[in-house]
């Protein structure tokens, strides 16, 4: 029997960080040219975006610490593509304007890279890849999504036959895999803290624990009031995620917070490649999908579920401790020593909002559990859009701040989540 024993830290990114890290907290008044709010991944990558644009006077905002939200909570996953799969994003928008959208992202994958080595940031980055495991025995299920990749938007991913697949992921449950060479993970929550320092290395003012209250229009501007200070800017960017600030009606009412779960085991040793034998992150074809990665230290991270309703680190451990021993049950015992859980921002369209009302306000949200490379692509769009009125971000002008309809909202995103769950145990069922 597993031991789901409490430990300090909420997740293991955050039992392994420097103690010392931190920012101080907003006083008194500053005058800036774009203030940021929101400390994750989008707010650090437009800050970070306009630094590297020549754009001085940026001050960021986080209610909390850098990378206190889902920025530091994930699966820690580098790849291409958005919530919204390939398929319904070309019948939504045509091939040639839903491949330039898939194809930006790949673009963010490799500004990542090139930033982790043009900042030094240490962040376990492993570029092994990542495999897309095939849950159910039809080989039509890869097929289908290898012949979409390749036809629409030009991305070839490996074909791994079931047999190799169980030489370097030792689990009957597998049947096959896509491997997408180009992808990477890493450690979130490091990586959040290196785009902070090389954002302020480069000039940016980053203040923590500074939860702006009120945000209101003053001239041709704004005044971001908080319990320490108030930011005078021309212009504001919302990237405050599932998190939701209250700043901006619109913004806030288009988007759904919704609670994913993460869990780490103890450090495995000799017992890690008894389960798996390469260094690339997995996620499987299933709707309601798990993912998990090798860490460097032999721990198993194991990521999965939804919920409207975050859940104590105890019952995160114990749901995704049965997840884990269905595809690896020769880890029946190992200690799960993290479970964590974090909220995600979603929209009704499952795409990114990414934009601004023309008169000084942007807003990118609603990530849906796709963030590192949509939330690098986000950055970079409203950065350029701000420094020299670059209009690539309209790109997106099709997925807008459609309202999430909260509190219905909530409900409709569980019950379609347990539809699609019976979706896949019919499908598992007909397997056996």
């Amino acid at each position: 029997m597993a031991d789901l024993r409490p430990t300090a830290a909420d997740s293991v990114y955050a039992a392994q960080a420097p103690l010392s890290y931190g920012y101080p907290g907003l006083g008194g008044h500053i005058e800036a040219e774009v203030a940021v709010v929101g400390g994750g991944y989008a707010g650090l990558a437009t800050a970070l975006g306009l630094a590297e644009r020549g754009v001085k006077g940026v001050v960021l905002l986080e209610a909390e610490r850098v990378g206190f939200g889902a920025s530091g909570r994930n699966g820690g996953f580098v790849f291409g593509g958005y919530s919204l799969d390939g398929d319904a994003l070309v019948r939504r928008l045509g091939r040639e304007r839903a491949r330039a959208l898939y194809l930006s992202t790949q673009q963010a994958v490799k500004l990542i890279r090139a930033r982790i080595q043009r900042y030094a940031i240490a962040c376990e980055a492993n570029d092994a890849g990542v495999l897309c495991a095939n849950w159910f025995r039809d080989p039509e299920v890869l097929r289908r999504r290898q012949r979409q990749l390749a036809e629409d938007f030009g991305i070839e991913w490996e074909w791994v036959e079931p047999d190799a697949l169980r030489e370097i992921v030792r689990s009957d449950r597998y049947h096959g895999a896509l491997y997408e060479r180009d992808a990477l993970h890493l450690d979130p929550l490091a990586f959040a803290r290196g785009l902070a320092q090389a954002a302020t290395a480069r000039g940016v003012t980053l203040r923590e624990a500074s939860r702006v209250l009120r945000l209101e229009r003053r001239g041709g501007g704004f005044r971001l009031h908080t319990g320490g200070g108030r930011v005078d800017a021309p212009k504001v960017v919302l990237a405050t995620g599932g998190y939701l600030a209250g700043l901006d009606p619109q913004a806030d009412r288009a988007v759904l917070p919704i609670a994913t779960y993460v869990m780490a085991t103890e450090p495995l040793g000799g017992r890690l490649a008894d389960c798996v034998r390469s260094a690339a992150a997995v996620y499987d074809t299933r709707f309601a999908f798990d993912y998990w990665r090798p860490l460097a230290d032999t721990r198993l991270l194991w990521g999965g579920r939804i919920s409207v309703r975050d859940r104590r680190p105890e019952d995160v451990r114990r749901l995704l401790y049965r997840d884990m021993l269905k595809v690896f049950p020769q880890l029946e015992g190992s200690r799960v020593e993290y479970g964590w859980s974090g909220l995600m921002s979603y929209a009704r369209h499952q795409m990114p909002q990414i934009g601004g009302d023309g008169r000084g306000l942007w807003w990118a949200q609603a990530f849906g559990g796709h963030g590192l490379a949509p939330t690098t692509l986000a950055g970079e769009l409203l950065a350029a859009a701000i420094s020299r009125d670059d209009d690539a971000w309209r790109l997106f002008e099709p997925f807008g701040l459609v309202s999430a309809q909260r509190p219905l909202g909530y409900v409709a995103a569980q019950a379609r989540y347990a539809w699609l769950q019976h979706l896949d145990a019919r499908k598992e069922r007909r397997d056996a």
